[in-house]
């Protein structure tokens, strides 16, 4: 299995395809890169190479010492764009497409505002925009923070996705906020920064963040555009595969394209 050192600690990744353009999966806070299982091949189909990694913590990748206490400090944001830096620089990538889902959604908007050199066009699903409450609260309002209160076959998922420490991270997971942090969360003033096209994909109706946010989000990006899929919760990449790909993919279209990504308002819902 394909593993590189970053800051001592292995790091499990894969690429897919031989495409020059690439994109860069970044997954969700809670999972690792299994969850792109069903959506990678379609972008190695249409002719881009991809590559997936499990952030520290997750997945395949190492813990080290003190993963949980970093998990809740002030460094987990930016030392999560440092890896993504690191991972890009290990293997040779230079400017290309990040995809993030959720959690990766921030990766993703915070990477592209500190190195806008190195990106050519991030989407963002499901990801929050902002917190009215601190996210401890908002995690205890609209998330089981317990594993052993989940369904059955979600436990499996999360099994699946981190072996035997799989109760304990989604205990932290769930209750901690990571990425979002203890307190309030709010992506607003970094918007702006980011400088490349960017999509924003929303679900109507997802449990966790209010379809409302992705409006803010949009309207904050200086080439932002925004797609909305009807009847679908927070897990748009399982629940609206093939739409989530071809979205995608016509939003990178447009880029290749060099479209004017600046005129709005722009907003599409699909069908």
């Amino acid at each position: 299995m394909p593993f590189t050192e970053i800051n001592g600690r292995k790091v499990y990744y894969e690429i897919h395809g031989e495409a020059e353009e690439t994109i860069i999966l970044l997954h969700h806070g809670f999972g690792c890169i299994k969850i792109w299982r069903y959506i990678f091949p379609r972008f190695v189909e249409a002719g881009y190479r991809v590559i997936m990694y499990d952030r520290r913590g997750f997945g395949r990748s190492e813990d080290g010492d003190d993963f949980f206490d970093f998990y809740v400090s002030d460094r987990f944001r930016a030392d999560s764009v440092e890896e993504l830096r690191s991972m890009k620089e290990a293997l040779a990538v230079g400017p290309c497409h990040l995809v993030g889902q959720c959690e990766g959604g921030v990766v993703a908007v915070d990477y592209a505002a500190r190195y806008p050199e190195d990106v050519t066009s991030i989407a963002a699903a499901s990801t929050q925009c902002y917190s009215e409450v601190p996210m401890t609260q908002l995690n205890r309002e609209r998330l089981v923070i317990n594993f052993r209160d989940l369904e059955p076959r979600l436990q499996a998922k999360v099994i699946d996705w981190h072996g035997e420490t799989a109760e304990t991270k989604y205990n932290q997971f769930a209750r901690c906020g990571g990425e979002y942090g203890v307190d309030h969360f709010d992506l607003r003033p970094v918007l702006p920064k980011v400088l490349c096209p960017a999509l924003v994909l929303y679900p109507d109706r997802s449990s966790i963040f209010y379809v409302e946010q992705s409006i803010a989000f949009y309207r904050g990006l200086p080439k932002g555009e925004l797609a909305v899929f009807p009847r679908c919760g927070h897990n748009t990449y399982e629940q609206r595969p093939d739409d989530y790909v071809r979205t995608v993919l016509d939003f990178l279209g447009r880029v290749k394209k060099g479209e004017n990504q600046a005129d709005k308002p722009s907003v599409s819902c699909l069908a």
